[in-house]
């Protein structure tokens, strides 16, 4: 990056057209994601088995961490047994959920599950400063069976529960998970970007090995946490 790294200026004439320009595609994009949504309420589910997790007071069935609502989405946390910090990526990505009380006007709950033992990810999620609410599928298939097992990635799936019986209605993992963050979603407004050596733009920009802005778990606990 050179100190003038800087868009072309123009008058505002022109800066108008070519915003519309863009509106044109970000509307065209905003009615594609719709267009996804829309599909995805019409995807068929699988019921699940009668899984028993751990919380904080102790085991807790799949159908009872909906905590009597009817939906749920579940962010399973990667977790590396014996390690001080876990993944950077989950930890920031999960920092960022401080309010969810509004999905109590959707039938619907957000919590985090890991594989990590379930007094070990509470200390973590202390350390951490996270405010969701955390269960532990250490002693459960439940994590490998939807996509995240031991030592393996991140994920997301959302259930629906009808009584007793829960079904799983959807899963992402990877890139995925950015449609639920609102943090790459402000950084991409800004004219330089995520700053990612993978991004297109232009020549000047600051660009940096990808990950490498992203703050560290150790930088998260030293904001939110509690040593």
């Amino acid at each position: 990056m050179t100190d003038r790294a800087l868009p072309p200026v123009v008058d505002t004439a022109t800066w108008k057209r070519e915003l519309e320009a863009l509106r044109a595609r970000e509307k065209a994009a905003t009615r594609e994601l719709d267009a996804v949504a829309a599909q995805r309420r019409r995807l068929p589910m699988v019921e699940m088995p009668d899984y028993l997790l751990e919380g904080e007071h102790g085991p807790v069935r799949l159908a009872d961490v909906f905590e009597g609502k009817r939906q749920l989405i579940v962010y399973h946390h990667m977790w590396s047994a014996g390690k001080e910090w876990q993944c950077p990526g989950c930890t920031g990505f999960t920092s960022q959920f401080t309010r969810l009380e509004f999905l109590d006007d959707y039938d619907a709950r957000f919590v985090v599950v890991t594989q990590g033992p379930i007094k070990e990810a509470l200390a973590y999620r202390q350390r951490v400063g996270n405010l969701m609410t955390w269960y532990s599928t250490a002693d459960s298939s439940f994590g490998a069976d939807v996509g995240a097992p031991p030592d393996g990635g991140f994920a997301v799936n959302v259930f629906l529960r009808d009584g007793d019986t829960v079904y799983r209605t959807w899963h992402t993992d990877g890139r995925g998970t950015e449609q639920l963050s609102h943090t790459f979603a402000l950084i991409d407004l800004l004219p330089y970007g995520r700053q990612e050596q993978w991004q297109d733009s232009p020549e000047g920009w600051p660009q940096s090995p990808t990950y490498s802005r992203w703050a560290a778990s150790e930088d998260i606990a030293a904001r939110y946490g509690t040593p």
